[in-house]
Parts: C-alpha cells; structure tokens; sequence
C-alpha cells in the first residue's frame, strides 16, 4: 500500500514537473521557411508544439498581423526576416517583435492585394508540427487566355477579379467584414475561374504556326486548334519527393525536366496544329493532387503527364516506369504501393483542409472513363517505347493504380517515373543535362506518336 503511494506521488510530480517545464519554455521553433510563387507565397514555422494565432488583415496597405503565443523572439524567428527574396511577387518584407511577454507578433508586408489563408499541420514525415500562411493574390489571369496569347502575340488579357464560387462579393472584403465583427481570419477557398476562351474557335496566323523539330515524325494536315499539354512536376514546396543518397531532391530534377520539356513542345506543331505546353508548377512551390487536376481541366488540356523519380527501400531498384489510372485493382503490388506513396503528398506537402468542399473533392478524385483509360494506356505505351531507347525500363509495359493525380475524365493522362533516384547510378543520370535532354527527346516523341495515332480533333470532348 505504502509502495503504490510512493508510486502515485513520484508519478503526479513527474507530471507537473513536465507540465511546469512546457509552461516556462514554451514552444520551440524547429524551422522557418518562405516558399514563394506567383501562383502563392507560403511562410512556413515548424514547432515542436502546435501554435496557437490570432490573425487580422489590414487592407490599405495590405499586411496580415499574426500573434503568435507562447512564443519568445528568438533567432530562428529574426532569420525569416531576411529570408523575404526582393523577387518575391507577394510579400514586401516581414517583421517581428515581442508584443508581449508570452506573444511574438509577425506582420507580413504585402505588395498586392491578397486573400490570406492561416492553418496548422499536424506532425507528418520528417515535419513537426507546422503553422501555415498562404498568400493568395486576388486577382490572376486565366491560363488558358495567357497560353493563347503567348501564341498569337496579342493582348495580355485583363485580369479579373476572382469572387468565391457561389458568391457574387470581393473574397477579401469578406475577409475584412469577417474581421470587423471580431472573427478570426480562417481559410478562404481558392477560387477556380472557368475559362471564358474556347480552344476550338482559335484560328492562329500562319506566321504564329510554330514548326516542329527535325526529329519528330512527320504528320500532314491541316492546322486547326491549339493543343495544349499539361505538364505536371510532382512534388515541390514542403513536399521534396524522394531524396537521392547524394541528396538530389525529387521535386528539383522533375521541374528541371518538365521545364525542358515545355520548351520541346512550344517548338512543336503536330499535323499542322501548333503545341503549348502547360506546367501545373513553373517554379518550387506545393500544389495539391486535386488542385493538378483542376489546372488541366481549366486549361482544357489534351494530355496530361505527371513526371516523377522514383524510390525504393533497396539501391538495387533501377529502370523508368509509366502509370496509367486503374479502373478496379492495381496491375501489380509494386502499382499500389507507388500509387499509396504518391497520394500521400497532400499529407507531406500541407493542404487547407478548411477549403477543401469534401463532396466536390470526392467527386473529383472518384471520376474516371473506361475512355480515358483506354486512352491513356494508349499515350503510356507511346511513351514507354521512346523512354526505352533512351535508359533500362522497370517494368516493359504500363502499370496501373489508383493515382489520384490521373483522375480527369476527360483527359488521357499518366504519371512517368523517370529513374530510381534512389539508385546512386540513376541519381547521377537524373542530374546529368545531357541524360535529362535525352529523356526530354524522348517524352517528346511519345507525345507526338501518340497524337499522330490519335488526332486530337477526332476525340469528342465535353465541355470544362
């Protein structure tokens, strides 16, 4: 009796010293980072503990001020400051201070106005937790426009601005309503324009007619609309893919490529149709699985194709591999094991989950075609014909999973997984320009095979 007494008083001081100890020290900050785009900016503070914040914004001139408590000012917190990049297009400058003896308060400089969404991640992968700012700016071109354009050299077309689906109001006026009845600042969603531009009714001049590169097969015919390839870089932001054992990140090398890659099919036409290239990521920032597949939606696209490096526990794993969706089961363990892994990049890379429409999401992700299936295996094995004159294949023909990143309707789509990165040979090949034009070349070739077996205007699209 006496025994378990001694036990109860040694374990309720273990826990007040613990509780004690927590209350003095406070959070720790682990990590700041700034992830900025046009697209977005992100400002990232990963902590030991989660953080508790109130936010506001301030329209004129825009900033958003966050109060951060338990906090100290500390190094880690006076190095974000200098972490701004004069080219961020999003934030001017950021500055902290101790608001109070228990409350950092960071205000983020904006230079235009921004529709600012501020959520917490729980602890996943190599991160803790992580408090997020995402930068949205309010107004934004639509992509499709601005890929016509760069073709004919007319107008950039006039940015509108963006409302809230469902509402005919300013989202950041919203926002500031929100704020003066003493709301907190919470997600907005990010809105997702439809694009007022029909690819069918462009008619570009024949000087704008690009040719295609020597090396590409030949098709005859008459030029009839832009065809449009989305190009999708896997990974970026917080999310760095699979990491090489020489330290190649993943989310680098594939942006190298798909950037090559878009400068190919720019410089392509096929059967007198001239190609553009669209990258649902231009630069070294996160976009969401479901977000990927929007941009294809909205741009109308033709193709998709998702680039990727592949990784495996063992360095013996070597060879490029191409994913197509499955209808029903995966093709091979190996297909739904590096489906689960890709699809865990939502987790990795930090989604809102405050603006996510949880039955738009499902609909999304749960939409397929035997069509676009049949399509895609069809693109997939083009492709893996021309990867294979260029390195060793994994696997010789197209597998099958549940990615989510394939899941358009209406767009034949596959994910290419160039190399194991986790090969210390193929990490090497995947650094190497000279190997990365190769692979370039040959992803081309797929592309235009596929369309000269495929017209584009033979397929009936329906509208986005």
């Amino acid at each position: 009796m006496q025994a378990d007494r001694r036990q109860f008083l040694r374990t309720g001081l273990a826990a007040l010293t613990l509780t004690g100890s927590d209350l003095v020290r406070g959070a720790s900050l682990m990590a700041v980072r700034i992830w900025p785009a046009a697209e977005y900016s992100r400002v990232t503070l990963e902590s030991d503990v989660p953080l508790k914040t109130q936010s506001s914004f301030v329209p004129s001139p825009p900033r958003l001020a966050v109060d951060i408590e338990g906090l100290q000012l500390n190094p880690a917190l006076r190095e974000l400051v200098g972490k701004v990049q004069a080219s961020d297009p999003n934030i001017a400058g950021i500055r902290v201070g101790q608001y109070s003896a228990n409350v950092v308060r960071l205000v983020i400089d904006l230079k235009r106005p921004i529709a600012p969404q501020v959520f917490t991640l729980a602890p996943v992968a190599a991160y803790q937790h992580r408090l997020v700012f995402d930068l949205y700016p309010t107004q934004t071109v639509d992509p499709l426009e601005q890929l016509i354009q760069e073709k004919t050299g007319a107008a950039p077309p006039k940015v509108p601005e963006l409302s809230r689906p469902g509402s005919g109001t300013d989202p950041l006026g919203e926002l500031i309503a929100r704020q003066t009845q003493g709301a907190a600042v919470s997600a907005l969603p990010l809105p997702v324009p439809v694009p007022s531009t029909r690819r069918q009714d462009f008619e570009p001049p024949p000087e704008a007619i690009m040719e295609r590169p020597d090396h590409a097969p030949r098709v005859s015919g008459k030029t009839e609309r832009l065809i449009v390839v989305a190009l999708d870089a896997g990974h970026g932001g917080e999310d760095p893919g699979a990491i090489g054992p020489g330290g190649t990140r993943e989310k680098d090398v594939v942006l190298r490529i798909a950037q090559r890659l878009r400068e190919r099919i720019n410089a392509t036409s096929v059967a007198g149709n001239p190609m553009r290239a669209y990258l649902t990521r231009d630069a070294d920032f996160f976009v969401p699985l479901h977000v990927r597949v929007q941009k294809a939606q909205r741009v109308q696209a033709d193709l998709f194709v998702s680039i990727h490096a592949d990784a495996f526990f063992t360095p013996e794993a070597r060879g490029a591999s191409v994913f197509a969706l499955s209808d029903g089961a995966a093709s091979s363990s190996a297909a739904r094991w590096m489906a689960q892994k890709e699809n865990k990049a939502d987790l990795i890379g930090g989604i809102n989950l405050g603006v996510k429409d949880a039955q738009v999401q499902r609909a999304l992700l749960e939409m397929s075609t035997a069509a676009q299936i049949k399509d895609s295996l069809h693109l997939g094995g083009a492709l893996l014909r021309e990867i294979g004159g260029v390195g060793r294949l994994h696997k010789p023909r197209v597998e099958q999973a549940g990615f989510a990143v394939l899941k358009a309707p209406d767009i034949p789509s596959v994910l290419v997984e160039t190399a194991f990165i986790s090969n210390p040979e193929e990490e090497e090949k995947l650094r190497s320009e000279a190997y990365q034009e190769r692979l370039t070349e040959a992803l081309l070739r797929g592309i235009v095979a596929y369309f000269a077996r495929n017209p584009p205007l033979a397929r009936n699209r329906a509208p986005v």
